[in-house]
């Protein structure tokens, strides 16, 4: 019997720690709940990665490989990626290793920012591209949308920090002051916006346009999305739109006598986290 073939091994081992992914994080893609700053709803989302919009989601898994490069793994295990983020959300470790058997695709780079880095291998870099016969129909490389200047990727994380910071941004409207009806609102931006809203109640707009989540009480917080525009409101109170052609404003829509109904049939149409 001859012993292991020492140069062989180093070389096998230096290729699997190579291939290995050192996971950072991972975040949720489904219509119910999707990285907004990628789409205006969960197709525009799976489009931006390069992914057919399947009813039941993935989960976006980002890491490095041994040499720092960026990588996304899309898996189709949902609930596992589910269950690692409520765990990190809590403040458990949870080890995130997804069966191959789940792994749909991986990805050159990372879709979002992220500003932590495994240790022990060098700093995240972009992957260098292969040089393979095939090289052509590599997946392009995932960047972060760019957020530095105001446009629809910055609206959306705008609409997103109001959704997580409700009381904080509620507290500072006066709703003396607060536009008193839509449907005689006079600002032409707003006015379309409520428009737009009430042909999702008429046609359903694509999955994830519309969403619900859990807010205080009995209410729901909605988040909403369109060409040009989004739209933050509570069905027990009033709403908040911001618009690409207004960057950096937050319009407060009072509740009026249109708006609560509204409301209520666009929580009818929402897609909820399961």
């Amino acid at each position: 019997m001859t012993g292991p073939d020492t140069d062989t091994d180093t070389a096998a081992s230096a290729e699997d720690a190579e291939d290995a992914l050192f996971v950072l994080t991972a975040v949720l893609l489904t219509p119910a709940q999707f990285p907004s700053v990628l789409g205006d709803d969960y197709p525009q989302a799976c489009a931006a990665l390069g992914l057919e919009p399947y009813a039941d989601g993935y989960g976006l898994v980002l890491g490095q490989d041994g040499t720092g490069a960026r990588w996304t793994v899309v898996i189709d295990d949902v609930s596992l990626v589910a269950v690692a983020i409520a765990s990190w959300d809590c403040g458990m470790e949870y080890d995130l290793s997804p069966d191959e058997r789940t792994v749909v695709a991986g990805l050159p780079g990372w879709p979002l920012p992220l500003a932590v880095a495994a240790p022990g291998i060098p700093d995240p870099h972009d992957p260098v591209p292969g040089n393979g016969a095939d090289g052509a129909n590599e997946p392009s490389l995932l960047t972060p949308p760019d957020t530095d200047t105001w446009g629809p990727a910055q609206r959306r994380l705008g609409a997103d920090e109001i959704a997580l910071q409700w009381a904080a941004w509620r507290e500072q409207i006066d709703d003396a002051e607060t536009f008193v009806a839509p449907g005689d609102n006079p600002h032409a931006g707003v006015r379309r916006v409520i428009e737009d809203l009430h042909g999702y109640v008429d046609a359903p707009p694509p999955p994830g346009r519309v969403r619900s989540t859990f807010a205080s009480g009995q209410a729901r917080t909605l988040r909403a999305d369109g060409p040009g525009w989004s739209v933050v409101a509570r069905t027990d109170d009033i709403a908040f739109v911001l618009l690409d052609d207004e960057p950096g404003e937050v319009l407060p829509v009072g509740r009026g006598p249109e708006l609560p109904g509204l409301l209520a049939a666009l929580d009818k149409i929402a897609v909820r986290p399961a």
